[in-house]
């Protein structure tokens, strides 16, 4: 159960942001979205939030969360939802009957198979999905997917088996990795997930994409939604919690946060070293330890949380594929907490990344430090520094 004291500071947190309950609902409501993505803003928080305000916009708010929700998150969900009912609001009727409006994915089309790359340090995938042609080769669909920008290229190509073989071969080694065959419905998602979150003024840059989809998948519309394979692939190990071990695989090593989101939390770990007040070194590593907490909740939330999941379900999916089970398993485990709502500050795996980034900023900071020219003497340097001036002066001006 969540911590009263924690749901306060998550509620304080809206307040400080700008969320007025006591404005009109359709203001509060669009406040409550503009801070869906905001650093430090828990979806558990929104959802309180909604069910402070007697709207029937704020239940059906509340109902759209729920069609993706689940663990703690729903929970919340379902308390707001029970609120407003106690004050006889409910959410619309197409959204009770028809709570995920979601299109399956498409079933596995004869002759196709689909192959992806592991996610590189830019949080960028290449996915292909090739599909036999009766008159001989093939006809491969290829995207380039990012986690930032959505569907950054896509095309359709015919290729013969030959061909196929060839680009396959100088992609793996150029960019020196292997791609894996995957579950062509995965694939599919992936890019389609990726298309409906690439920017409007972007959409122009990938040509028409459905018309491309098509090429590979004709039997069915885009999907809007799938339970990612890995949870039910590593069922058993995603019970376990997720190791700091994680983070010596090369695909979790390359998660960056920006540095710029770390100097509020750099400048506290500063304070904390160099406070005359903290003599204990104990306290001292509290304060510290405390930051990080803080740290971890604010900065892996919202958009930022959702994206981080999908890339650990993929990264999961490829470690399985290439034989690192394990890893995958705790890749897997990591994600299910970010879908299940835990405080991810008690995740050995979420504080291992978090810290990772803050002390590389603290090393680069202190090695800055010590390329600086030193401006200030110590009372030894000056006095040594007064006795060669004095000793200079006694010698006379040089001829």
């Amino acid at each position: 159960m969540a911590n009263p004291r924690e749901l306060d500071q998550d509620d304080l947190k809206l307040r400080e942001l700008g969320f007025d309950a006591s404005a009109p609902a359709s203001e509060a409501i669009a406040r409550l979205r503009e801070l869906e993505s905001a650093p430090g803003v828990s979806a558990p928080a929104i959802a309180r939030a909604l069910g402070s305000i007697a709207s029937q916009e704020a239940a059906d708010s509340l109902a759209e969360m729920e069609t993706h929700a689940s663990g703690a998150l729903r929970r919340e969900i379902r308390r707001s939802l029970f609120r407003l009912e106690q004050r006889g609001i409910k959410p619309s009727q197409a959204l009770k009957t028809a709570p995920s409006q979601t299109v399956p994915p498409a079933a596995a089309e004869p002759g196709l198979i689909a192959l992806m790359s592991p996610v590189d340090p830019e949080g960028a995938q290449i996915v292909w999905l090739v599909k036999s042609r009766p008159q001989g080769g093939v006809i491969r669909v290829w995207a380039l997917v990012s986690e930032t920008e959505g569907l950054v290229g896509a095309n359709a190509t015919n290729l013969s088996r030959r061909e196929f073989r060839a680009q396959r071969e100088s992609l793996e080694r150029e960019a020196e990795m292997k791609l894996v065959e995957t579950d062509p419905r995965l694939a599919d998602f992936i890019v389609c997930e990726a298309y409906r979150n690439t920017p409007e003024s972007r959409r122009a840059r990938v040509g028409n994409f459905l018309q491309i989809r098509a090429e590979a998948i004709a039997s069915a519309p885009p999907p809007a939604d799938m339970p990612h394979p890995i949870y039910a692939e590593l069922a058993s190990e995603i019970a376990a919690e997720p190791s700091a071990d994680l983070m010596k695989e090369l695909e979790i090593a390359s998660i960056r946060i920006p540095p710029s989101e770390f100097k509020t939390y750099l400048d506290e770990v500063n304070r904390a070293q160099e406070s005359l007040i903290v003599v204990s070194p104990t306290s001292q590593q509290e304060r510290i330890m405390a930051v990080l907490d803080r740290a971890v909740r604010e900065l892996i939330s919202g958009e930022r949380a959702r994206r981080l999941r999908r890339r650990l379900e993929n990264t999961a999916y490829y470690m399985m594929k290439t034989g690192r089970r394990q890893q995958a398993g705790w890749a897997a485990a990591a994600a299910a907490r970010i879908r299940d709502g835990a405080d991810l500050a008690h995740v050995p795996f979420f504080r291992a990344l978090v810290q990772t980034h803050l002390g590389t900023m603290i090393a680069e900071q202190s090695e800055r430090r010590a390329e600086e020219p030193h401006l200030i003497m110590t009372p030894a340097e000056a006095m040594r520094a007064q006795q060669r001036a004095a000793e200079a002066r006694a010698r006379g001006p040089r001829r």
